[in-house]
């Protein structure tokens, strides 16, 4: 039991992965697997879960982690019960192609322009490989690798390479990552000091989430707790269109910076426009201490930073506190950004056709009202912050050209002609089980 939290975490149960933290920097490699032999899917089963440490070990900051998951096409082909596949989420039951429509994910980001395989039946299995040196990435990759290729019913059919900068900024030239939640009970203190942990059971099942009640689980126990559900998207970045866009605009580089800025709603170095709103602040940029240490209530109409802003609609903190209508703290759950790609190299705006972008990792207990409601709520419509015609402006569908509205006296500054600078190519909703269950699923045979 962690005594600053109350709450008791079984971490030896719990895969690290999917709980803690990245390296910073990191190299990494996603794999997906399909499972053509049943026998051999729970052997492969079996030999995945050796190569797994447990959350008790601390994390995964200074070394490398394995985390696995599966489908629901991937947990029937291993041959779970029907009656336990009945009791998972119906969103992971649909899978996410099903529910492209509602997450915004038609047109050029819609199923049928996905990356194959995915919104397909044969993706079964996910491997994340991480770490921060290349040569145990090396190393662990390898392992994984014979996990699978020594079986002959199991089939890699879609391998991504990622990174994260020194810098930790995606292609836009952002750092991300810096705004995550902590969990009661796993040790970890809160990088917002205003922000109390989570309740466990909002990003780990079979505890009490923040409502006090279990959240529904998986059926047996054995199969249900302690495992978390994880949405995987493979986002395409526009570098040069959003350069080009904010280029147009700007008069001055400077005006150029500050303009993607109220867009992001931190500057490039990570510093959040909430604490110094006219100029970048590196030096509060690369400071944990600082950088996470704020809120939006005493700015309710977005004077420093925009209601509509990226990272102020993705996480309000406090900005929603003033009716008492939503608890922001139902919709927190942990987001893990990847870089995929060569970095567009500064100052290019012109397209080099090269594939580049992001793929996102959220793990939580809720994949209802934590990743959907985030994306069609906050991200895709406009409805909770005033404005029901715009849509994130970073991240947001559009059918048509977008707007953004900026707050600024005496006149406000409305962005017109958004287009499009973020393409969905292919996600899929995954259940990372403890390894308790890894080695249930292992035994279903015996």
């Amino acid at each position: 039991m962690d005594a600053t939290t109350g709450a008791a975490l079984e971490l030896d149960d719990i895969q690290a992965g999917a709980l803690f933290e990245r390296p910073s920097p990191y190299v990494g490699t996603y794999l997906l697997l399909r499972i053509r032999d049943r026998h051999d899917g729970r052997e492969l089963v079996r030999r995945l879960r050796r190569l797994v440490d447990p959350a008790a070990g601390g994390g995964t900051a200074d070394k490398t982690s394995l985390t696995v998951a599966f489908t629901y096409s991937g947990l029937e082909t291993l041959g779970v019960p029907q009656e336990s596949l009945g009791s998972f989420a119906p969103e992971f039951r649909d899978g996410m192609a099903a529910r492209a429509e509602l997450l915004g994910d038609t047109g050029e980001s819609g199923p049928d322009r996905w990356e194959e395989p995915f919104g397909s039946p044969d993706v079964h299995v996910a491997v994340a490989v991480l770490s921060s040196d290349e040569t145990r990435l090396r190393m662990a990759s390898d392992k994984a690798r014979a996990a699978h290729t020594e079986l002959p019913g199991i089939d890699l059919i879609w391998r991504q390479d990622c990174y994260q900068l020194a810098t930790g900024r995606t292609s836009f030239g952002f750092k991300d990552g810096i705004g995550q939640p902590a969990v009661e009970g796993s040790g970890r203190e809160p990088s917002n000091p205003r922000e109390r942990p989570l309740k466990a059971g909002e990003i780990i099942l079979g505890y009490p989430d923040e409502t006090g009640d279990l959240p529904p689980m998986p059926t047996p126990d054995a199969l249900g707790r302690n495992g978390t559900y994880v949405v995987l998207r493979k986002l395409h970045t526009k570098v040069a269109a959003y350069r080009n866009y904010l280029r147009a605009r700007s008069a001055t580089r400077a005006e150029e910076h500050l303009l993607g800025a109220k867009m992001v709603g931190r500057w490039q170095s990570g510093a959040p426009l909430a604490l110094t709103p006219d100029e970048d602040d590196r030096e509060l940029g690369s400071d944990p201490r600082r950088n996470n240490d704020f809120g939006f209530g005493d700015d309710p109409r977005g004077f420093r930073c925009p209601v509509g802003a990226h990272a102020r609609r993705a996480n309000p903190r406090d900005g929603l506190d003033q009716d008492g209508s939503v608890d922001v703290r139902l919709h927190r759950m942990i987001r893990r950004g990847t870089s995929y790609g060569p970095p567009l190299p500064d100052g290019v705006t012109e397209d080099d056709g090269i594939d580049r972008g992001i793929v996102f990792v959220f793990a939580g207990a809720h994949l209802k009202r934590q990743f959907e409601f985030v994306k069609t709520q906050w991200l895709n419509d406009g409805i909770f912050i005033g404005a029901p015609l715009e849509s994130d402006p970073l991240v947001g569908p559009r059918d048509g050209p977008g707007t953004f509205t900026i707050p600024q006296r005496p006149i406000r500054r409305r962005l017109q002609d958004l287009p499009p600078f973020v393409v969905t190519r292919g996600g899929e909703y995954f259940f990372a089980p403890s390894l308790s269950a890894l080695a249930w699923l292992a035994d279903l045979d015996s």
